[in-house]
């Protein structure tokens, strides 16, 4: 049996290993020279059900509104005239109910918790390096009010089995002490000891690397030019370099899934959310972080890998435009330097923004299509690097016939 795996990010490279290991033959075609070149490459680098909410909620609409006056916003929409934006905002709102919320929230908790339960077992088997940090994740509050609506809001995630701690801001800067310049600015958090982080690119490539020493294919530099169809099974990928064929075929492409889905006559609830991170060198000297975390007011999270210091924030709904200019990094710069003014090196700045494949629900599409031999790996989110392994433990599974170890109610095309 032989699977072709359409991108190389971290939820496609998940799922080859996933089916290389059932025995199968798997090549994987991305146009990057490497894998994790996309969404993959600079993201927040946090494991965190803790972290689980879905961003369609009550106040969401109201947020995206007042972004159109009010570019501080930490959810941002530009408005422009493509109408897939605006059948997605459709859908997206129709979710913001409070029912919906929680629904979703639920699901959502249900994938990360297991995903990371399967991260953390193939990272024991493979003895893999991605800097990773185990010590658990803080959420900030700033004042009291906004620290009062975050603990009511973690009795779902509490309900759905996280371990969830409320500190106050003593306990809070015992628990990370790098944030002790900043006490003035901390009503208390929400501590998860369980979230981790690590680099998302450092352990694809790593991952990518014994899923070819397992044999797997990777077709790097190779773009997709289209699907080829015979009735409902698909019979190739055309490509620049000549037709790839497979018995059974994995689309795996993040934002740019519904692109390449559309000729087939699929219409797939994901649109590109634009997210900015900025990394910098930690030094000797420096007083950086050790626990990850978001600084919920603001929206901007903080990971430590290494040497290094990754800051992300922002949620901008601009289509599939990836451009960005030292100005987009002003609110989280200020962020950060008040949190850790010295936390690392802030005059080696590198930036980097990419696009999340979101749905409305802000759960993935897995699974069975309307063509017999093509599954559904995609549509991440802003959470793929903690959703990844799991979602490709399922679709593995599904493709090998069998039920998942988890409900994936609201998770498939149907």
């Amino acid at each position: 049996m032989h699977t072709v795996i359409l991108g190389a990010g971290v939820a496609g490279v998940t799922t080859a290993w996933y089916l290389a290991k059932q025995g199968r033959q798997v090549t994987v075609i991305d146009r990057q020279t490497l894998a994790a070149s996309e969404t993959s490459y600079a993201n927040a680098g946090m494991i965190a059900p803790g972290h689980s909410y879905t961003w369609a909620s009550p106040r969401a609409p109201g947020i995206l509104w007042r972004s159109l006056r009010d570019d501080t916003q930490a959810l941002r929409l530009k408005l422009n005239p493509d109408p897939h934006m605006w059948a997605w905002l459709w859908k997206f709102w129709q979710n913001c109910t409070a029912e919906r919320s929680r629904i979703n929230t639920s699901r959502k908790l249900v994938l990360c918790r297991y995903s990371q339960s399967q991260l953390q077992a193939l990272t024991s088997e493979l003895q893999l390096e991605y800097e990773r940090l185990s010590s658990g994740a803080l959420y900030m509050y700033r004042d009291e009010a906004s620290f009062a609506r975050g603990t009511g809001n973690m009795k779902i995630l509490s309900d759905g089995g996280m371990d969830l701690r409320t500190l106050n801001t003593d306990e809070v800067i015992a628990h990370e002490p790098a944030l002790a310049a900043a006490r003035e600015h901390i009503a208390g958090a929400i501590y998860a000891p369980t979230d981790e982080s690590g680099d998302a690119r450092m352990f694809t490539r790593n991952l990518a690397k014994r899923c070819a020493e397992a044999g797997v294919r990777f077709l790097y530099d190779t773009p997709i030019d289209g699907i080829d169809v015979a009735g409902d099974r698909i019979t190739g990928i055309r490509t620049p370099k000549g037709v790839i064929t497979g018995d059974d075929y994995v689309l795996s492409l993040g934002s740019y899934s519904p692109i390449v889905a559309r000729p087939l006559g699929y219409s797939l609830p994901i649109y590109p959310v634009k997210g900015y991170s900025v990394t910098f060198p930690i030094r000797d000297g420096h007083i950086a972080p050790t626990l990850c975390g978001v600084d919920e007011n603001n929206l901007v999270a903080w990971a430590r890998f290494g040497d290094r210091l990754r800051v992300t924030a922002t949620a901008e709904f601009s289509g599939y435009d990836r451009t960005h200019k030292p100005e987009d990094f002003a609110a989280m710069l200020r962020v950060v330097k008040q949190l850790f003014p010295n936390g690392a090196d802030f005059s080696e700045p590198d930036y980097w923004a990419g696009l999340r494949p979101m749905t409305p629900e802000n759960t993935p599409i897995l699974g069975a299509s309307r063509h017999r031999n093509l599954f559904l790996n995609t549509g991440h989110g802003h959470m793929g690097w903690t959703m990844a392994c799991g979602t490709a433990s399922v679709v593995a599974d599904l493709m090998a016939g069998r039920k998942p170890a988890i409900d994936i109610t609201g998770m498939t095309l149907a």
